[in-house]
């Protein structure tokens, strides 16, 4: 059961039947969904979203087991709903919390693999935008806007960035996100800001083509965000903007060693506490906090990253 939105990425990975939940249509979505399966049975439910909507959608689905999270990550009395839950492993990234669900299955070594679709429009399209071969910074600005600027690293980080990763590696450079306001508005100020050229994408690409474009990408860099998930699902490196959120659980699962981690630093500043001493998850909701990120320290790990290949 999936998302309208996350369905757009993923509807079509192959063998995989999927049941579109779509949240905006409110309690005639949970009628529908129970319609739709109130003649099938199943014998197991993942439950992997710990939301009281995703609760009560899970009411709706026949199964003889509902296995959810341990105890300290059930949240929204999500315990309630579940018949097991999976072992207790305090602070984990969030990516080994979902495989300890192969865990309780009995699958002790899960081969990790993301073979999402792209459509041949969706290739065309990238290559439209990114023709031959050059090497591709592309930068992602921006995380939800429902989680304010908190995330964002700021204008001029960005726009000195690319305009260093054009001067010293030639690497073309590449802004992506939605249509949104603010990552539009994010969009044309760094493209106002850079002396070097640069390609602005933001709002002009779908969830595949999107997809295409990361794959085609030789590194992204972005904050804690869906793209810099979706880039590591497609094998690219990235070089994630950490501070306002704590990289050891929430980073790009396979680009640890290209982070930058200024969340213990946010936490000491603006929370007065270490790592060690606020739960596991803790956000820091500062509007400074993503400024502890320097620019020179985004430009040594890009060449870092460079010198690696």
């Amino acid at each position: 059961m999936i998302g309208k939105l996350e369905a757009q990425l993923l509807g079509d990975l192959p063998d995989v039947e999927f049941i579109i939940f779509d949240k905006s249509k409110g309690w005639s979505e949970y009628k529908k969904l129970r319609l739709e399966v109130k003649k099938r049975h199943f014998d197991i439910l993942l439950h992997m979203q710990t939301s009281m909507r995703s609760n009560i959608a899970s009411l709706m689905i026949p199964a003889d087991i509902r296995l959810g999270f341990d105890r300290a990550r059930a949240k929204d009395y999500q315990s309630f709903f579940v018949t097991d839950q999976i072992a207790a492993e305090p602070r984990q990234h969030v990516m080994e919390g979902f495989l300890g669900f192969l865990k309780a299955l009995g699958i002790q070594k899960p081969l990790i693999q993301w073979n999402i679709p792209v459509p041949p429009k969706a290739e065309k399209v990238a290559a439209e935008y990114l023709p031959g071969d050059q090497r591709t910074l592309v930068i992602s600005p921006c995380a939800s806007p429902r989680f304010r600027n908190f995330r964002n690293w700021h204008v001029e980080g960005y726009a000195a960035l690319a305009d260093y990763a054009v001067k010293k590696h030639g690497l073309r450079v590449v802004l992506i996100g939605a249509p949104t306001v603010v990552e539009k508005k994010y969009g044309e100020q760094i493209s106002k800001q850079v002396q070097s050229p640069i390609m602005n994408l933001i709002g002009k690409t779908g969830l595949k083509e999107l997809l295409a474009i990361l794959k085609r990408a030789t590194v992204v860099i972005a904050p804690d965000s869906g793209p810099a998930h979706i880039a590591n699902a497609a094998g690219t490196p990235v070089i994630g903007l950490y501070a306002t959120t704590n990289p050891d659980r929430a980073r790009a699962y396979l680009s640890e060693k290209w982070l930058v981690n200024r969340y213990p630093e946010a936490v000491h500043t603006f929370l007065g506490k270490s790592v060690d001493d606020v739960p596991w998850g803790t956000r820091v909701r500062h509007e400074e906090a993503m400024s502890l990120i320097k620019i020179e320290d985004v430009t040594r790990k890009l060449d870092d990253f460079m010198a690696s290949l």
